[in-house]
């Protein structure tokens, strides 16, 4: 399929940067880690070399993208900077990212392009260079060109280069796919704030395993810190412990 020459142009651009990286000084890893994984310290291991898609539960919801970059790996915030892709409609509809709120360290080689098949086509490109800590694509809805034969080139590539890849999906459907691992991610009620019961306090979210080739699929709660994802698997909760929209909010004085 041809590529608009505005959008070529951008994306040649960001192939210049992405060229312009050092070489990695040792190779890295080809196979993909957790083939017997189980539980969920191999399940949110970060920096598996593999295609995962998330989907969202609304085109603007925030949590897949929180979720993502907690899976960062390590390196992704010791130099080798990221490329993250966006297309029209989902730049539209979510927002832009804030970078400023991000963990010390990241780079970030942002990308917008119009179309699906722009993101895609960037996607795969990026694959090709291993010093990258990630390739990251929001996709929004079920364009055709995201086929399983698209999605198989992209798996492989990740594996092939040693670098994750991360679809997040937006008000999109889940078709067939070669991605190793799919997600739905969702919000949670958060927890009480600790210096006002009547206040909103710390953010949780809900992930749902629902495919997988590197262990089993499953559902846990998590809650994110500022360097660490804290994982539990679901059970009954007290109300008086979370916070939600028809808790009286407090009267201004």
């Amino acid at each position: 399929m041809s590529v608009t020459p505005s959008t070529a142009e951008r994306l040649r651009h960001a192939s210049s940067l992405i060229d312009q990286l050092p070489r990695a000084a040792r190779p890295l890893p080809r196979s993909v880690p957790g083939a017997d994984a189980n539980g969920p310290e191999d399940v949110f291991a970060p920096g598996a070399p593999l295609l995962s898609e998330v989907f969202s539960s609304t085109g603007n919801c925030g949590v897949p993208v929180g979720f993502v970059l907690s899976q960062l790996p390590e390196r992704a915030f010791q130099g080798a900077p990221i490329l993250w892709i966006r297309d029209r409609l989902t730049r539209l509809e979510a927002g832009r990212p804030y970078l400023g709120g991000m963990r010390p360290g990241l780079r970030v080689i942002r990308v917008d392009v119009s179309r699906p098949v722009d993101a895609l086509w960037a996607m795969e490109e990026g694959l090709r260079c291993g010093t990258l800590g990630a390739v990251i694509a929001e996709v929004w809805g079920d364009p055709q060109v995201l086929d399983f034969t698209a999605s198989k080139r992209l798996a492989l590539r990740s594996e092939a280069s040693g670098v994750p890849a991360w679809l997040v999906r937006r008000a999109a459907t889940a078709h067939l796919s070669a991605a190793r691992r799919r997600w739905r991610l969702s919000p949670r009620l958060s927890l009480c704030d600790p210096h006002d019961p009547q206040a909103p306090g710390q953010i949780r979210w809900e992930a749902e395993l629902f495919r997988t080739r590197t262990g089993k699929p499953g559902h846990w709660h998590l809650t994110p810190g500022p360097d660490r994802l804290e994982v539990e698997i679901p059970s009954d909760e007290v109300q008086d412990d979370r916070w939600d929209a028809d808790h009286p909010l407090p009267q201004a004085v």
